[in-house]
């Protein structure tokens, strides 16, 4: 592969050319395509539906005796409280079971410190003035769409392969108390698939923050969403900060989400046995009860963590080949020309492109006239801004391998389009 940069003038206008053919000869396709986000697909849904039938009449309670069909136990049922706290790597005390989306536990976590404030903390959040939260980037849209919502100002912190820049973080916290949490996606991060290092961990458990209540919103949601070798190792983050003397700074959540079933897994919350009791506290308010039949589905289907990691086994059956036809398509067509670096994941949902600086929203634009719909850029931004303009996400688990063939072989032309064009000084 030639380096575009490299090329002529004459050579960078017939290349143009050439693609602009292409693309146009895409439009002719009447093509549909949708790789916009990052959900399992039918065969990985498949993968769970005995679940819909594995509790039936008369099997409805617990191994005490408790009837699940009825309200109460809003830290979840014992079964299930037990089985995910194997998941998530803590005690039965120290992790509640919820509803079906971690997401929801999230924002409930931030507005119950918003509006009552956190053990160790000042008060309510929404008593101590102007608030900021780091935002490691490229990051997840939803999460920066959670501190949005509550007013607070993102600050962008660089991800490293390491995770984020740890100096940039160990400075904002130990300077500014009004910073009061970061994101974290610590295990196949979104989009970049990075896995928190040892040192990582270490120094957010260790830090000194100047909030008293500065909170570490750890949200290891493809904990085990591996490609074929088995979940990454990833060091244990509340243990960390009880060996740190900081046994509440981290907030830990996960779900079934992308395990069983998208819109009717199972989420929970994991902390210190004071960060779950507080949790409760305030949830319990507004709730009289998680769906405790579905928690039963799942402890019935699963048996134990063992069945879960098998089960991803089958998972990463069904998504290793598409996550390989992308490599492919941009190795083949975009490698070596200068055009994009990417990441190449061991687990998650996503791969991270980085074009050339300002190309991003055109080729996802370009793309779009052809009928293949791709993560809007900036999107792994706050508020949807990336300044460089340079970022996109892909999204290959939905759709069918062909599909993902077809769509990676238009981004491939869009992208090195861009790049062409932007060298030419086409900077529409």
């Amino acid at each position: 592969m030639t380096d575009l940069a490299s090329l002529s003038e004459d050579d960078l206008r017939a290349r143009a050319r050439d693609l602009r053919a292409r693309h146009d000869g895409f439009k002719a396709k009447g093509l549909k395509l949708d790789v916009t986000r990052g959900k399992p697909s039918a065969e990985q849904l498949d993968l769970s539906d005995s679940i819909l039938t594995i509790v039936g009449p008369g099997d409805v309670h617990g191994a005490d005796g408790t009837d699940y069909r009825n309200y109460g136990l809003t830290e979840g049922i014992a079964e299930a409280r037990e089985m995910f706290a194997a998941y998530m790597g803590v005690k039965p005390s120290e992790v509640l079971v919820g509803g079906n989306s971690s997401l929801t536990l999230m924002y409930e976590a931030l507005v119950g410190a918003m509006l009552f404030g956190l053990p160790g903390g000042y008060g309510p959040w929404k008593d101590q003035g102007h608030l900021k939260f780091l935002c490691p980037v490229p990051g997840y849209d939803r999460h920066f769409g959670i501190t949005q919502k509550l007013g607070f100002e993102m600050i962008p912190v660089p991800m490293d392969a390491g995770g984020p820049d740890m100096n940039m973080v160990e400075d904002l916290v130990a300077e500014d108390a009004a910073v009061k949490g970061i994101w974290c996606v610590p295990k196949y991060s979104n989009p970049t698939g990075v896995v928190y290092s040892d040192a990582t961990v270490e120094r957010l458990a260790v830090m000194d923050t100047a909030a008293l209540d500065f909170r570490i919103m750890w949200d290891n949601a493809y904990a085990v969403h591996h490609l074929g070798a088995g979940p990454a190792p990833l060091k244990d983050m509340l243990a960390a900060c009880k060996a740190a003397e900081n046994p509440e700074r981290v907030m830990m959540f996960g779900s079934t989400s992308k395990i069983t079933l998208a819109g009717a897994g199972v989420a929970v919350m994991a902390g210190s046995e004071t960060t779950i009791k507080d949790a409760l506290g305030k949830i319990g308010v507004g709730s009289i009860g998680p769906d405790k039949i579905n928690q039963l589905r799942h402890v019935r289907f699963f048996q134990g963590l063992d069945g879960i990691l098998s089960h991803m086994d089958r998972h990463a059956g069904l998504v290793a080949p598409k996550f390989a036809a992308v490599q492919k398509a941009l190795s083949e067509n975009l490698g070596g020309k200068g055009v994009a670096r990417w990441t190449e994941p061991q687990g998650g949902y996503f791969v991270s492109v980085d074009l050339p600086a300002g190309t991003a929203s055109k080729v996802v634009r370009l793309a779009g006239e052809v009928g293949v719909k791709f993560t809007p850029a900036g999107a792994t931004f706050p508020l949807g801004h990336d300044p460089e303009d340079s970022n996109v996400r892909l999204a290959p688990t939905l759709p069918p391998l062909a599909e993902i063939e077809a769509a990676m072989e238009v981004f491939c032309v869009c992208a090195e389009l861009a790049a062409v064009e932007k060298l030419l000084g086409h900077n529409d």
